[in-house]
């Protein structure tokens, strides 16, 4: 079963959230766990999961589905949202506020209580076989006025905020899924906490906990640790070099007080 080390009470929320018919929201940073959260609730409660990467050029037809030619001719094909309301599973919206607006307003009449589909192209109204739950996320920290979720589409679910796990938790996730050893786990989270205090003077993203894992991988796989850091963790965060040589100070500073300490 997918690993997902727990922060707070998001997995009774989910679960309730499930098993009323609501649909969930979740906020939060890049590589936060937000994906993750979804694909281990999707395997706790038995269900299929959709997960659709959100972009400009999404079109309701990319979720509904679409008309077809085949050797036999015309044939309709359901797309990701339609596969999941008729099997009763549950469709993951990934940054959905990347997509547009006339996309979205598809998701209404299943986000309220009708819990429905309407299919323009075939005719039919799919009413939402039990089971199914539409979820959406996105990164409060790229929203924009042009970008930002409407209230009347906002106030259809039940919303749920990540964000970094506190220092032992985060420190348990990368030892889990990277197989490093406790002192470096410890090292990589403490870089990456002193990292993200910068975030609003120089860089436009932290330092997620995905990049903690990638990095250790990286360490385990022979790469010098500074090396690793900078390709793992830094180099991911910004393309401006004098911001890059300031982060690699941070980075020999943290590990040379660490050598230090032993």
């Amino acid at each position: 079963m997918t690993f997902y080390q727990p922060v707070g009470n998001e997995i009774e929320l989910f679960q309730a959230a499930a098993g009323n018919g609501l649909p969930v929201l979740i906020k939060g940073p890049t590589g936060c766990g937000k994906t993750r959260f979804v694909r281990f609730m999707a395997e706790k409660l038995g269900r299929p999961v959709y997960t659709v990467a959100c972009h400009d050029d999404l079109t309701a037809a990319d979720l509904v589905g679409r008309h077809l030619i085949g050797p036999d001719g015309t044939y309709w094909q359901d797309g990701p949202l339609t596969r999941a309301v008729r099997e009763g599973g549950i469709c993951y919206l990934d940054e959905v506020v990347e997509a547009r607006k006339d996309t979205t307003v598809v998701l209404h009449p299943l986000a309220d209580d009708r819990r429905e589909l309407p299919i323009e192209r075939t005719g039919e109204l799919l009413q939402a076989a039990p089971g199914f739950m539409l979820v959406v996320s996105y990164n409060p920290g790229y929203q924009s006025l042009l970008k930002g979720m409407k209230p009347s589409t906002r106030q259809r679910f039940v919303s749920l905020s990540f964000d970094y796990p506190e220092a032992a938790a985060e420190q348990a996730i990368v030892i889990e899924e990277s197989g490093c050893d406790r002192e470096l786990a410890e090292q990589l989270v403490g870089l990456a906490r002193s990292v993200r205090n910068l975030k609003d003077h120089d860089l436009e993203e932290a330092a997620s906990t995905r990049l903690l894992i990638h990095t250790a991988h990286l360490v385990r796989a022979g790469v010098p640790v500074a090396e690793a850091c900078r390709a793992g963790m830094i180099e991911p965060l910004t393309d401006d070099e004098a911001t890059v040589s300031a982060l690699m100070e941070v980075v020999y500073a943290v590990f040379r007080k660490s050598d230090e300490n032993q």
